[in-house]
């Protein structure tokens, strides 16, 4: 008989990878999930990195396969933060559990704020010929790299804000560089918690099943109609599970 728990997981994963690829906010579901499973805060994150990296592997081939790639500057992009994310992953196994619920709880309800009133990328207009300011993207990168080695939640947002906006790429090279950098920065973080033992592989592996399948179906699929139930829907899980974490009910 399948574990209940097992194929909930494996649900939520296919949901969250294919949020992930196609915006960010799906590690907003899978790590309180895992952490509503039993799992401490540092086993929860390092658990979730698993799917994470699985889940950018099939995102960066189904890319691929579509012929949307620039490996090179891709890895550039990487290289500057990895730096970061060892930095944020240390941090992140040396942290106390109840100090971990605390902040986990806080940047939840902040990304529900960025979901409901942060307006479409799609909505202004970029100049992509315009390179000022460009080199402002190799420290942000670092910064975005600490954070997304600590934590992780809602870091597809920063890389999309960051990519867009200051690179001033088109979206669909703005995921296909998003997935390709998390996916490398993920290995050492990765290695970070597998070191310290914080990985449960069991629910580690069915989660990354479930996100690698709902990446590779993202990674097809152009979202034009739906995008705003998707949003809303996704907030209000996201706010309940920070209630919950804060112990409100």
């Amino acid at each position: 008989m399948v574990d209940a728990k097992l194929l909930l997981l494996f649900g939520v994963g296919v949901v969250a990878g294919f949020i992930n690829v196609m915006a960010g906010g799906g590690s907003s579901l899978t790590l309180p999930a895992l952490i509503f499973l039993g799992l401490e805060g540092a086993l929860a994150n390092g658990t979730n990195r698993i799917a994470i990296f699985l889940q950018n592997v099939f995102a960066v081939w189904s890319f691929r396969r579509e012929k949307v790639h620039h490996f090179e500057r891709s890895l550039q992009l990487a290289l500057f933060t990895l730096p970061g994310a060892v930095l944020g992953a240390l941090l992140a196994v040396r942290m106390g559990d109840a100090w971990f619920r605390r902040i986990l709880a806080f940047v939840m309800i902040g990304i529900v704020v960025s979901i409901l009133f942060s307006g479409s990328f799609q909505k202004k207009q970029v100049d992509p010929k315009d390179g000022r300011g460009q080199w402002l993207i190799y420290p942000i990168l670092l910064g975005i790299g600490f954070y997304g080695g600590f934590l992780q939640i809602g870091v597809g947002f920063l890389f999309m804000a960051a990519l867009y906006h200051v690179l001033r790429l088109d979206l669909v090279f703005v995921n296909m560089h998003k997935v390709f950098i998390v996916l490398v920065y993920t290995i050492p973080a990765l290695a970070v918690f597998v070191w310290t033992g914080n990985v449960n592989w069991k629910y580690g592996l069915v989660l990354a099943a479930g996100n690698s399948i709902g990446a590779y179906w993202s990674a097809h699929v152009a979202v034009k109609s739906g995008e705003k139930v998707i949003r809303y829907v996704l907030a209000v899980a996201v706010l309940l599970m920070s209630l919950k974490l804060l112990g409100v009910f």
